[in-house]
């Protein structure tokens, strides 16, 4: 199903996005991670695509099952910086080979080679000409795109940040999907802005539970995520006792989400690392909030 569907109901719900294996040696226990945090019933799922497309060979095969054998909605990452026309064109016919309707366009992460590299000779440098590629390629995937409430950290401002996305979503970008954060004020104002901007998709905020205090310096170097005085405070106290960090960033990551579902955001995607107790965790929290639909306990028993 398009997600852009899946977005029109308004009852509260959830997603969750995994990663595929960095090698073949791990690729047995991301399949039953995967697979055990499909069992739990979210709307849909999502699979990134790996920085610099390192792992994307496994983007669809992991997608492929999931949507398959348990009948959970797939949304594919496509990264576009690494790769050549053709590659694109190559990765959208086996998405529909795979019956995956539904793709997230990025750029994709640059790496310390990407970096160095002759930018002159790559065939993609934005996002934008990516999902123009998938438009062009193969419209009738439902096409989904990032969007930052905290500004691109390679953006100059927020305004040139809004105008860019703007260009997204003109291009075919039917929903989008936030970066983390840890302050939902941050979204609010974001999705005031944008709204003035004439963005009208639906925005779907990105949840990162933080387990564990590594995670802190590795979400700001990612994201350049800001973190309120009270995750601070939550990482000073409980940050050297693994059990009960995890606790407390489960704990913090459900406040999120009530606070969101409470001001009439009706779908959270939360970026759950292939951890299937803690995707459990944050829906057996949220059971009641959620409803019939998400009988996380029976499914986890299959």
């Amino acid at each position: 199903m398009k997600i852009s569907k899946l977005l029109e109901n308004k009852n509260c719900s959830i997603s969750f996005e995994v990663f595929p294996p960095k090698t073949d040696a791990t690729l047995e226990s991301v399949t039953k991670a995967t697979a055990e945090i499909a069992k739990l019933g979210p709307s849909y799922m999502s699979v990134t695509y790996g920085a610099g497309g390192g792992t994307s060979r496994y983007t669809i095969d992991i997608a492929r099952n999931i949507e398959h054998n348990y009948s959970v909605p797939m949304l594919a990452h496509l990264t576009c910086v690494s790769s050549s026309r053709k590659t694109v064109e190559e990765r959208i016919k086996e998405l529909e080979r795979a019956g995956i309707e539904n793709v997230l366009a990025l750029r994709g992460d640059l790496t310390p080679e990407l970096e160095s590299s002759d930018r002159s000779t790559w065939d993609y440098h934005h996002a934008v000409e990516l999902v123009r590629d998938i438009k062009r390629l193969a419209p009738q995937l439902c096409i989904g795109g990032a969007c930052y409430p905290e500004v691109h950290p390679e953006s100059a401002n927020q305004a040139d940040d809004i105008r860019h996305l703007k260009e997204k979503v003109d291009a075919g970008c039917e929903f989008l999907t936030t970066q983390m954060f840890f302050d939902n004020n941050l979204l609010y104002n974001f999705l005031y802005k944008i709204a003035g901007a004439g963005i009208n998709v639906p925005v779907i905020p990105g949840i990162m539970p933080i387990t564990n205090a590594k995670q802190v310096e590795r979400a700001i170097k990612l994201s350049g995520s800001f973190m309120p005085q009270r995750f601070k405070s939550l990482v000073d106290r409980f940050g050297e006792n693994p059990a009960a960090m995890k606790q407390a960033g489960i704990a913090y990551a459900t406040d999120q989400i009530i606070d969101l579902y409470a001001n009439g955001i009706n779908h959270v995607h939360v970026y759950s690392m292939n951890k299937p107790e803690v995707a459990e965790k944050i829906l057996e929290n949220l059971s009641d909030i959620l409803g019939e639909k998400y009988t996380y306990l029976e499914k986890a028993a299959i």
